[in-house]
């Protein structure tokens, strides 16, 4: 007992200062209405009403007829002074509030618990990240935006109070009732977080509430069940638990809410509840930290409070320990009863009871109760779930993830043509999203096995693997630990492979690893969340940086505050429009051009992609493969891009070669190929041909003078229907053409006729010639140089020609059926004639992609030559290669890009700014680049399935249409 006495007694000396200066956060903007309205009110209550008003009882928006009666009883003949909503839907809840809130004398103070946002108690609203998420944030601002959106929300559903924020600091890692909820176990950071959380949602005018006092982070009970026990003495607990309270209350916090705790060194009876201790909440909470807020106790149907004492008894103990408001009583009608006839007795003062009532009315004016409105049903639910919310979930998470092991700094992972990739999912949750999005920077395949034997030999192909272990996303509370078997594997993987354990539980997992010795990189990401998912494979890859450090200490191996920073390695990212400036609305116009162009059969199918800022922000895909066929377009489907060939194989091999001088702009035909040196060709520049300012023929139909003239099918003399001898140069399926012909293609251009003017006139033949020069200069084929000088590394692996052999038809959209050459539909072969003769590598066309991997390509250009950690090009290099050399002569081309228009017609919609760049093909393709507004747009198609004959795309100007709505929606 003596030493019980001089704790405290320093206890009160330590704070006694800080009381003094704490100010009275219930006051309105106008103090002097705030009281008129006050104290009128407070003086037309009866006794009943006036002990009323301490009430707030729960409310489920779904509950039973019988119980509503019973609330409606409350409010009308007790005149209780709030609510507190649970489980339910946003629309009935409002419905019922309206209804409850016309009954009552005084208008209700409504409340909830909405830690991480209404979702704790109600569905089809927005969740929030947890606090632990947060807690691994360093930007604090974006915590007070979390708690500004959560009041947002609140008010907006006519909620004045939130349970929120919990500031106990989680100390204890078995903590069964808090973990999660906490910001972590640092009381400078719970602190920080917790202040930020409270000023965003106080500054959206709903109160505040700090929880649970006087800590409820280091207990290994929970007081719903029974009573935890705060085993310390007061001095750390001064230090410690209340230091968050401590700096919340001098900045204005609203309320406390005490918890059912029993805590020794703070109250001398023994097992008796915080809550109902008058030293812990008047002699402590009010006094010495001098709180002038709603004191709350925890809800006192729970066992930590209900165990003590009969119902009625514990509301009237509440009351007289010090709580205003006494939340969830097990029968309000009696403890309305007690604590009346303890104020006849004299046990409780007037001054007593008008003391916390006049708070509560405080409080009620002070949220606008003064000038009650009904809660507006329309467009409630879109209201609670806005794109502002979808940005900031998006910006916390990647600012919470966190690389607590690195070694030998594998992530990001770089040099992606090393690596054979395989993805394990670990835990009893779904990790596909995490997959999928692993799967759209480079090739990575999902293992499987029921025994680790098993397991083992699949994996031999692979030299990493990322291990996802995904547990429940449904609730804080849900399992996080690994299997015993689970741990046996990751142990035995990780001795024979580069390891990568991306961890999305609460970080407290990790104490189950006895070992990390042969785990290269250990990512947290804290959720299992969609979000979560996307943004750890991102990080993954370097396409965002690493910011988050750990909230907690974790087993022997990691400490509070680890966290590796790693910067972004500029891959493309995905996210929502409006993170980069950019409305979703607006590019929803695009969803219906799209979609009248499948509708009015300009196009069987379209993918359809556009990315800002480096951020994949639409996409999409419309359509089937066939008009007639099932085949939905998917992301994974590959087109024939067919003109895009030219500047996503051959110019990037060009670019290469004028980097290290092999040529030049000004290098002539006669010097990149001796058989040009009596050409008519011989002096044709680079920079002219490529320009398309050379007076080249535009395009010579190679195929016709191997047709039968009177057939007008393949000739035998030229074709055979199986590989055989010299006829090996596959064109289509069963249909073989002599191998020689290819030099007799190069032999028919360089004997071909000049245009007798020079003007612009677009050609394909510059990269027949190209393609001759670069496979002579390196002793390579043209497919190979391109796959081993950019793709593979770029993690362009669904970038290919000739995919007819690489992978499967189902993913290969067809463009055309031909009647009129290879008499077949043309599916996984070339469209191009003139390719499927040079074995379907053409310089000019040949390439099968997708609009995932035309992006990479073009943001490359975009970001002046450098993607994924590695520099492709020099940023000279791109921008001499877009330049238009020959403007002046009304040639709008730079050297293989196409460029805006110079006149009113032209590829793009006269929007794009004179720096952009890009290509169209002929089966309805499409990519463009403007570095201006940091752009690009994919547009993939079919428009020539069944027949090439009509070019609805063109004449209707679809492609440039969607490109006028994305600048349109273009809002910063």
């Amino acid at each position: 007992m003596p030493y019980f006495k001089h704790s405290i007694f320093l206890f009160f000396i330590v704070n006694l200062t800080f009381s003094q200066n704490s100010k009275d956060p219930l006051l309105g903007l106008n103090e002097k209405a705030q009281e008129v309205w006050v104290d009128s009110l407070y003086n037309t209550l009866t006794l009943k009403e006036k002990v009323g008003q301490l009430y707030t009882v729960q409310v489920y928006s779904n509950q039973d007829e019988k119980a509503k009666n019973t609330l409606v009883e409350l409010i009308k003949d007790y005149n209780i002074g709030g609510v507190i909503f649970s489980k339910g839907d946003p629309v009935s809840q409002a419905k019922l509030d309206n209804e409850l809130q016309s009954l009552s004398k005084i208008p209700l103070l409504v409340s909830m618990d909405a830690e991480w946002g209404l979702s704790m108690r109600l569905d089809s609203t927005f969740t929030f990240p947890w606090n632990m998420t947060l807690g691994a944030v360093k930007n604090n601002k974006l915590i007070e935006q979390t708690g500004r959106q959560i009041g947002e929300h609140c008010k907006r559903l006519g909620v004045h109070l939130n349970f929120a924020p919990v500031v106990d600091i989680n100390t204890n890692p078995k903590n069964p009732i808090i973990g999660n909820r906490s910001f972590g176990e640092d009381k400078n950071n719970v602190t920080e977080k917790a202040l930020a959380f409270m000023k965003g949602m106080q500054s959206a005018g709903v109160l505040a509430n700090a929880k649970h006092f006087p800590g409820h982070g280091d207990t290994e009970t929970d007081s719903h069940k029974t009573l935890p026990t705060i085993d310390f003495d007061s001095k750390r607990i001064d230090s410690v638990e209340m230091y968050p309270y401590k700096k919340l209350i001098k900045e204005g916090l609203s309320s406390i809410m005490v918890a059912h705790l029993n805590v020794p060194s703070l109250e001398t009876r023994n097992d008796y509840p915080s809550s109902l201790s008058n030293h812990i909440v008047t002699d402590i909470l009010k006094d010495s930290l001098g709180f002038k807020g709603l004191i709350i106790s925890d809800a006192l149907t729970m066992k930590g409070a209900a165990n003590f004492d009969e119902s009625g008894q514990i509301d009237l103990a509440a009351f007289l320990a010090g709580n205003d408001i006494l939340l969830m009583s097990e029968d309000p009608k009696i403890g309305i009863t007690k604590i009346m006839d303890a104020y006849y007795e004299g046990t409780i003062s007037e001054e007593r009871l008008k003391y916390s009532v006049k708070k509560i009315l405080k409080a009620k004016f002070k949220v606008g109760l003064n000038h009650y409105k009904p809660i507006e049903l329309n467009h409630l639910v879109e209201d609670l779930n806005r794109i502002k919310d979808d940005v900031l979930y998006e910006d916390i998470i990647e600012d919470a993830l966190t690389i607590v092991k690195n070694k030998s700094n594998l992530l990001p992972l770089k040099r992606l043509e090393t690596k054979t990739i395989a993805y394990i999912k670990m835990g009893d949750d779904n990790g596909s999203v995490f997959f999928d999005e692993l799967k759209k920077y480079t090739k990575v395949h999902e293992v499987k096995a029921d025994k680790l034997d098993e397991l083992l030999t699949l994996l031999k192909p692979y030299n990493t693997v990322i291990i996802g272990f995904h547990r429940s996303n449904q609730s804080p509370w849900k399992g996080y630990e690994f299997s015993d078997q689970e741990l046996v594997w990751l142990y035995e993987i990780a001795r024979t492979h580069t390891i990568i354990l991306d961890i999305f539980v609460k970080p407290y997992v990790l104490s189950d690893l006895k070992t990390i010795e042969n785990i290269e990189s250990i990512v947290v990401s804290y959720q299992n969340s969609k979000i979560a998912q996307q943004k750890s494979a991102q990080l993954i890859f370097g396409a965002i940086p690493s910011k988050g450090s750990l909230p907690v200490s974790v087993g022997e191996f990691f400490k509070v505050g680890d966290g590796i920073f790693n910067n972004s390695i500029k891959r493309l990212s995905y996210t929502i429009p409006e993170r980069v400036g950019m409305s979703s609305k607006k590019l929803e116009k695009i969803d219906s051009v799209a979609q009248y162009a499948i509708d009015n059969k300009m196009t069987p199918g379209i993918q359809l992609l556009i990315a800002r800022k480096g951020k994949v922000i639409y996409n999409k895909n419309f359509g089937k493969h066939t008009y007639e066929g099932k085949e939905p377009v998917t992301s994974n489907d590959i087109y024939d891009v067919a003109s895009l060939t030219k500047i996503l194989g051959t110019l990037p091999l060009l670019m290469e070669l004028e980097e290290q001088g092999i040529v030049s702009l000004n290098s002539k035909l006669s010097e990149l190929l001796p058989e040009y040196k009596n050409s008519n060709k011989k002096d044709i520049t680079i920079k002219q041909m490529m320009s398309h300012y050379a007076r080249l023929s535009p395009w010579i139909p190679f195929y016709k003078a191997t047709l039968d003239s009177i057939t007008k099918k393949p000739s035998e003399k030229y074709y055979r229907s199986e590989l055989i001898g010299k006829f090996n140069v596959q064109v289509a399926n069963d249909l073989y053409l002599r191998s020689d012909y290819q030099d007799t293609i190069q032999k028919i251009i360089r004997d071909s006729k000049l245009l007798n003017r020079l003007q612009y006139k677009y050609s394909d033949l510059p990269y027949f010639i190209l393609k001759k020069f670069i496979e002579t200069h390196y002793d390579k084929p043209l497919d190979e140089l391109v796959q081993d000088h950019f793709y593979e590394s770029l993690g362009a692996n669904l970038t290919m020609y000739n995919p007819y052999h690489k992978i499967s038809n189902k993913n290969i959209v067809p463009t055309e059926i031909d009647d009129y050459f290879r008499y077949q539909e043309i599916h996984g072969y070339v469209h191009d004639m003139g390719a499927a003769m040079l074995n379907g590598v053409g310089g000019h066309a040949g390439i099968f992609s997708n609009a995932n991997d035309v992006a990479k390509i073009m943001q490359m250009y975009l970001q002046k030559g450098f993607y994924g950690g590695k520099r492709y090009l020099k940023p000279e290099t791109i921008d001499k290669f877009n330049t238009c050399y020959y403007c002046n002569r009304d040639v709008r081309r730079g050297i293989g890009f196409d460029k805006p228009q110079l006149g009113k017609d032209g590829p793009t919609c006269g929007c794009v700014s004179l720096t952009s760049f890009g290509h169209s093909g002929f089966t309805g393709t499409y990519a463009w680049a403007d570095p201006e507004q940091e752009i690009v747009y994919v547009f993939l198609a079919n428009r020539t399935y069944p027949k090439a004959d009509q070019n609805l795309l063109l004449k209707e100007g679809i492609r440039t249409e969607i490109q006028r709505l994305i600048y349109e929606a273009i809002e910063d």
